[in-house]
This record gives C-alpha cells, sequence and structure tokens, in this order.
C-alpha cells in the first residue's frame, strides 16, 4: 500500500500486516493487537487506542502516543522523535534488541512530613545495551531523580525499573550487585577523590569487592590506561597535586575499575575548558569502544549531547515529553525550547540559515555535512 491513509476509527484490527510508505495511520479509538507496520516516512497516530503486540518498522517518523499506550511493541526507529505527551509506553523498545535499562511508569514522589513533591511522573523509557544515550532538561526536570533509581539510591513510588535484569523495586533485590554493575560520576567528582595517592584511590572500589591483590592490581592498571593516566607516570603522585582535567579522569577510572556494565555521568565536564572537554569526550568514546559499557549521560549541554549521544531523552516537569535521535530532535527547535532547552550552536545556525532562504537539506547535522550541502550548492550555482 503506497500513499495510502488507514483510518481504524471506532473499529479494530488483530492481524493484517501493512507495508505502507508515505502514510498516515490513524487509530482513534480502535486499536490493533498484532498488526506488523513497515512504515517510511509516517506519522502515526495512536491517540485514544493502543496497540499491545504491533511491531513498527520506522524511518525518519514523528510517532504521537498522545493518550495511548504500547505495552509490548519493540520499536526499530531512524532519526525519530517519539511524543510521549499525555500517554505512556510501558514496554516498547526504541532502537533496541538488547534493553539495560527499562523503565515502565515510573513515579516517584518526595515526601516530608503532609508535603508531597512529585519529581517523576509516569516516565516509560528503554535504553539499548552498548549505546550512548543522553537524559536532558532544564534543572528540577527530574533529572538526576530519575537516574538515581538506577542503583538503587532511589525506589519508585509506583512503576518498575530494571537494570541489568535487576528488578529495583522487587522485594529481596540484589543492590549491592546492581551497584556493581552501575559506575555512577556525578558532578565535580574530583571532589570525591581522597586516597594519599592515585593507585589508593583507584583501587578502593575493587578492594571493597573483595577481589585479590592481583586482580586489583590488574584493573587500577587498565582503568587509569583507559583514561590516559599511564600507571607507572601517575600511580604513586597524590591526586591533588593534578589538573582539574586529570583529577576528573582519576574519579572516572575509580569507577571504571569496577568494570561497570552502564556508566551513568551526571554533567561530567562541566568546569572544564573547551580542551578538557575534548579530552575527556574522546576518553568517553574509548571506554564504550574497548570496555562495551553503556553510557547514560545527563547534561544541558546540548553541544555535548550532539557530540556523543546516539539517543536522547527529554524531561519536562518530571515528564518524558520527546525522545530521538540528537539529528532528529535537535530540528525541533521551537519544541525544544518549550522545555527551556536550547539546540547546539551549529543546529540554531543551519535553522538561521535556511530561514534566510538557504537550500540546506533538513537532515544536514553535522559541521562535515553542512559544509559539504554548501559545497554542492555552490558548483550548481557556477
Amino acid at each position: 500500500m503506497s500513499d495510502a491513509i488507514i483510518g481504524a476509527d471506532g473499529g479494530s484490527d488483530r492481524a493484517e500486516n501493512y507495508a505502507v510508505s508515505d502514510a498516515i495511520i490513524g487509530a482513534d479509538g480502535g486499536s490493533d493487537r498484532a498488526g506488523n507496520y513497515a512504515v517510511s516516512d509516517a506519522i502515526i497516530g495512536a491517540d485514544g487506542g493502543s496497540d499491545r503486540a504491533g511491531n513498527y518498522a520506522v524511518s525518519d517518523a514523528i510517532i504521537g502516543a498522545d493518550g495511548g499506550s504500547d505495552r509490548a511493541g519493540n520499536y526499530a526507529v531512524s532519526d525519530a522523535i517519539i511524543v510521549a505527551d499525555g500517554g505512556s509506553d510501558r514496554a516498547g523498545d526504541c532502537a533496541v534488541s538488547d534493553a539495560i535499562i527499562v523503565v515502565e511508569n515510573l513515579t516517584h514522589i518526595y515526601k516530608a512530613g503532609a508535603l508531597r513533591q512529585a519529581a517523576i511522573v509516569d516516565v516509560s523509557l528503554t535504553i539499548a545495551r552498548g549505546s550512548v544515550a543522553a537524559i536532558i532538561g532544564v534543572t528540577g526536570s527530574g533529572k538526576s531523580t530519575l537516574v538515581q533509581h538506577f542503583n538503587g539510591l532511589l525506589r519508585p513510588t509506583s512503576g518498575h525499573v530494571v537494570v541489568d535484569g535487576i528488578d529495583v523495586q522487587a522485594s529481596g533485590a540484589d543492590l549491592r550487585a546492581l551497584r556493581r554493575r552501575v559506575g555512577m560520576v556525578f558532578q565535580f567528582p574530583e571532589a570525591q577523590l581522597f586516597g594519599r595517592n592515585v593507585f589508593a584511590d583507584v583501587a578502593f572500589g575493587p578492594q571493597r569487592m573483595g577481589l585479590a591483590a592481583r586482580e586489583v592490581q590488574r584493573r587500577v592498571v587498565a582503568a587509569l590506561d583507559l583514561v590516559g593516566l599511564p600507571y607507572r607516570e601517575y600511580a604513586a603522585r597524590s591526586p591533588f597535586e593534578l589538573s582539574g582535567g586529570q583529577m576528573r579522569r582519576v574519579a572516572l577510572a575509580g569507577v571504571l575499575a569496577l568494570a561497570p556494565a552502564l556508566l551513568v555521568l551526571d554533567e561530567p565536564t562541566v568546569g572544564l575548558d573547551a580542551a578538557g572537554r575534548a579530552e575527556f569526550y574522546a576518553y568517553l568514546r574509548r571506554v564504550r569502544r574497548e570496555q562495551g559499557a553503556t553510557i547514560l549521560l545527563v547534561s544541558h549541554d546540548m553541544a555535548e549531547v550532539a557530540a556523543l549521544a546516539e539517543w536522547v531523552i527529554v524531561l519536562h516537569a518530571g515528564r518524558l515529553v520527546l525522545q530521538g535521535t540528537p539529528r532528529a530532535l535537535f530540528a525541533q527547535a521551537d519544541r525544544l525550547r518549550e522545555c527551556g532547552l536550547v539546540p547546539p550552536p551549529l543546529a540554531e545556525l543551519l535553522a538561521l540559515l535556511r530561514g534566510r532562504g538557504l537550500a540546506i537539506p533538513d537532515d544536514v547535522f553535522t559541521l562535515d555535512e553542512a559544509f559539504a550541502a554548501l559545497q554542492r550548492r555552490r558548483r550548481t550555482c557556477k
């Protein structure tokens, strides 16, 4: 079916399979329980409806789940914006075949006597193992509250959080094992250094795990190498004699020595200059490449997110309002501004040039792509 509009108002489809190009699919008031859609350049709306087992392969799409829900759909999504305003997704996987984090309808309410403050409201998301994802939002949007559920520092008021197979809410959950699998690097981690030398600081975690001295030594050497601080040169030095960027890398090495499956970094480059940020990004890419760790950034720095992340989750007032690839997400400048966020400078520049009539394709995202597009236009105009 090509160039089609499919309406299921008031009705349902339980087994039909649609191959749809350039389509609008509406399921207002209806539902599909087993339909599989292969959709290109599509807008899919499930207003008031639900899909419980549909699997969507979607390219360059905007997916709206306003008032609707998906409980088991697996999404293979390229350059997509998924909007969850007023709706929920309970087990949908966004380009995820092997999830390390699954959050289902998470709500967290802080309580102080009779006062209650909802910090997270009905958030559902999935993060793929081995990926680099980012959670962005203004101060107070719920970012830190959300990630503190991932190692059991906080427990859900309602909903479920499963990290690397461990249900954080379950009775008898092994939180000690969870915290070994989830390494967290908070803002200004260098402030947490305390060892008399770099070796002592990086070795502290593995020693607390009860590892043999030889294994502790091996992990310290490997972790320092990963962050560009050779063991022979730095192990015996006091961490407080190092530069700010080096101290931050020592703190990162202390977490890496635990060999976590998931590395959560809260504003990892705040306070660093441009050179320090670029250096830190390079080491994060190396960690991902050599250790296969999943990296989750918490940031309000859009340039940082654009440089590192493959999937971006936007929180606003405790709710998940947008998620998608950086390329698709940063094209929605007006929507981001509604959430108090500003796209990266390059994305804003490209939007400004397009607004002035310069024919730059919408899919241009990086500086290299912008340069190539302008070169092509220059050749065409000759």
